[in-house]
């Protein structure tokens, strides 16, 4: 584990200009030194094991090789270093984006378009990238007692290991559930690639979900997610009607709602103020979710920095429904499952390969009984 009391980064992209402006603006920061700049993967690659980088930001489109060619011949040799693309908020800069965090990476920030100076560009640079820096490396964070995350069988016997450390929810008598509500950040793409091709197509509930991702980026995931999963996934749209083996993906730079009000459920769309730095934010979606159902409610939070979806699962734990979360070990960044399990919210905490398999049978339960009595009655 490096010593270094500074994060050490590396600087990669083909753009003289922006190696330097994102060098001076990086540096700007305390917590941050600036080890090295390459004007190419091939370059960075020869770098990495003399400047020994804590992480590395990537540009996608270079010469001689670009940041999916560097990505797979880094994850070759080093399975471990983060790596942020720092890539362009287009179509072509999304699908880039979403192939980089499939071979590897482990976040991104968008460079900046249509801003009225440099000044103001790079720090809105600094002020999504830095934060980001600082998850990846978690040891550089201010110190603070940390809890460690366990695993709670389904069954919920702890099977006679030490106490954990956590209170959990009792499950109690499970209400019949009528939705999933999913919240993620930080390595969303990937946790949501491994989670929804793993629940059946015939999932009896709606699915709402809130990535922390801009506009372009959320039609492009869904697509993506789509197209490796048995149910239907789309980008939501103001009116689109909650039905059971549909799930939806709020747009970026847009909150999304339920709304029961009507003669059948549909999802509310809308730009109000962003909460947690965010929009989409997981809190407004949990909290209409809790308020249209209730305790036939059931949320998850998977992989993501910072605290947005702990007031939302508060709500829904206040109005009696379930909440599940990823656990550390799996996490690519332990804050938002965190935020719940600290606040003993969560009624299972779980690795991501085990929470299909709870967030299955919480949806069915009751619904395979209830058909057999109807069956029994005609």
């Amino acid at each position: 584990m490096s010593t270094h009391k500074k994060i050490r980064v590396l600087i990669v992209d083909d753009s003289t200009v922006i190696r330097r402006l994102l060098t001076q603006t990086l540096s700007e920061d305390p917590s941050v030194e600036v080890v090295g700049t390459a004007p190419n993967g091939k370059i960075a690659l020869a770098k990495i094991p003399t400047l020994k980088p804590d992480v590395m930001t990537l540009d996608i489109e270079m010469p001689e090789m670009n940041g999916l060619e560097t990505l797979t011949e880094l994850r070759k040799v080093n399975k471990t270093l983060p790596v942020i693309m720092f890539s362009t908020l287009t179509q072509r800069g999304a699908e880039g984006t979403l192939d980089a965090l499939e071979r590897g990476a482990n976040d991104y920030v968008g460079k900046p378009a249509n801003v009225g100076s440099v000044t103001e560009a790079m720090a809105r640079v600094r002020g999504e990238m830095v934060p980001k820096l600082k998850a990846l490396c978690p040891r550089f964070a201010p110190s603070r007692p940390v809890r460690e995350s366990f695993r709670v069988p389904v069954n919920g016997s702890n099977g006679g290991a030490a106490t954990p450390e956590f209170s959990l929810r009792p499950k109690g008598q499970v209400s019949r559930i009528d939705i999933l509500a999913i919240g993620v950040s930080t390595g969303g793409p990937n946790a949501l690639s491994t989670l929804l091709p793993q629940l059946p197509g015939d999932f009896p509930i709606p699915i709402v979900i809130v990535q922390h991702m801009p506009p372009i980026f959320t039609k492009h995931l869904a697509d993506r997610l789509n197209s490796k999963s048995e149910l239907q996934i789309a980008e939501a749209k103001a009116g689109d009607p909650l039905v059971a083996g549909h799930v939806w993906i709020a747009p970026g730079d847009f909150h999304m709602t339920t709304d029961v009000s009507g003669a059948s459920p549909k999802i509310g769309i809308h730009r109000g103020a962003q909460e947690n730095s965010c929009r989409p934010a997981v809190d407004v979606l949990f909290r209409s979710v809790a308020e249209s159902y209730g305790r036939h409610s059931l949320a998850c939070i998977l992989t993501g920095m910072g605290s947005d979806g702990l007031i939302g699962c508060q709500a829904i734990a206040d109005a009696g429904g379930q909440i599940v979360t990823q656990d550390r070990e799996t996490s690519v960044v332990w804050g938002m499952p965190a935020a719940v399990a600290n606040a003993g919210l969560a009624n299972r905490i779980l690795p991501l390969g085990e929470i299909s398999g709870e967030l299955t049978q919480l949806a069915m339960n009751g619904r395979h009984q209830r058909s057999l009595v109807a069956g029994g009655a005609l």
